[in-house]
């Protein structure tokens, strides 16, 4: 049976810095950005508000949706974000 795997975006806040990431494990993963338990980028630069996530059946297709997402324009991100969480909510909360 195949993984199932989510993408992913992080934020430093209302429209700051944005990581666009892929994961077999979502709650794990976004805990480790907000603990800055792994250094990089999420750390560096204060990434650690979940601000939208898509889940899907395979990790293939995740990895591929991911891909697609980094090539973006900002805006188009933005975009995105805010059509499912036009205030920005965090949504790890919700996740746990």
């Amino acid at each position: 049976m195949e993984k199932r795997g989510s993408v992913y975006i992080m934020a430093s806040g209302r429209n700051g810095t944005l990581y666009t990431g892929v994961t077999s494990d979502l709650v794990k993963r976004a805990y480790q950005h907000r603990t800055d338990a792994i250094a990089g980028f999420t750390s560096r630069y204060d990434c650690k508000i979940l601000v939208w996530f898509e889940v899907h059946d395979r990790i293939d297709t995740a990895i591929l949706r991911e891909k697609r997402i980094k090539e973006w324009r900002r805006g188009w991100k933005l975009g995105l974000i805010e059509a499912e969480n036009p205030e920005w909510e965090d949504l790890f909360p919700a996740l746990i």
